[in-house]
């Protein structure tokens, strides 16, 4: 283990590193979340839909998911595709962390959808709306203020897999922190470095989603 005085020497001098690797990570986790709601809004929905056909695809899509690795489906996507079309280090990573993310976030909605009384609905109908309507209208924004909790947990979790990037040569925070500590010959000081740093993110993004659901708490009343 290293020494306090010497990790917090180390931990100084490679700050510039470190926060453009951490702003790296925070863009890949931003655009992967917001395109992994899009995956999951749509398979919940086809989820949840009458038609058996679309239920058996968004099933399809959850188990795929959920019996691969994140790794896999990132090499995928990076070494499978680049033999049809070139696909640059970071969306490759983003969109595999959006597909894999899209499945437990289809998960999230369905729940919260399914939870809204189903009177609601009804309501909605008996007053001449169309159920695309009544949906976009009434059931998904009170769907998306009880999504909050989870879909805040989701990001973290993105956040922490955003790691696996490293593997495509990424130089996100978990590339950076063994990159150095290879160079160095000193990989214990830079991965407690690194971890320091996701937990700040981490305690960051934990605070921004409690402030949330606060304001949203107080808009309800």
């Amino acid at each position: 283990m290293p020494s306090f005085s010497h990790f917090l020497h180390t931990f100084i001098n490679s700050k510039d590193l470190f926060i453009d690797a951490a702003l790296l990570t925070l863009k890949l986790t931003v655009v992967s979340i917001l395109i992994g709601i899009l995956f999951g809004l749509f398979f919940a929905l086809l989820k949840i839909s009458r038609i058996k056909v679309l239920e058996y695809i968004s099933n399809a899509y959850v188990f795929l998911v959920r019996g691969t690795p994140l790794i896999v489906q990132i090499f995928i996507l990076y070494f499978g595709f680049s033999g049809i079309f070139l696909i640059p280090d970071f969306w490759a990573a983003a969109l595999a962390l959006a597909f894999h993310n899209g499945a437990y976030i289809a998960e999230i909605f369905r729940g919260t959808i399914q939870s809204i009384d189903k009177g609601q609905m009804e309501a909605a109908r008996s007053l001449g709306m169309t159920r695309i309507l009544a949906m976009r209208r009434i059931i998904l924004p009170q769907s998306f203020k009880r999504a909050l909790p989870p879909l805040g947990n989701q990001f973290i979790i993105g956040l922490k897999d955003s790691s696996l990037a490293a593997f495509i040569s990424m130089n996100e925070l978990f590339n950076v922190s063994t990159t150095l500590g290879s160079n160095n010959f000193d990989e214990m000081t830079y991965l407690l470095i690194v971890a320091v740093y996701y937990l700040v993110l981490v305690a960051v993004l934990t605070m921004l989603v409690s402030l949330f659901e606060k304001r949203l708490a107080v808009s309800d009343r």
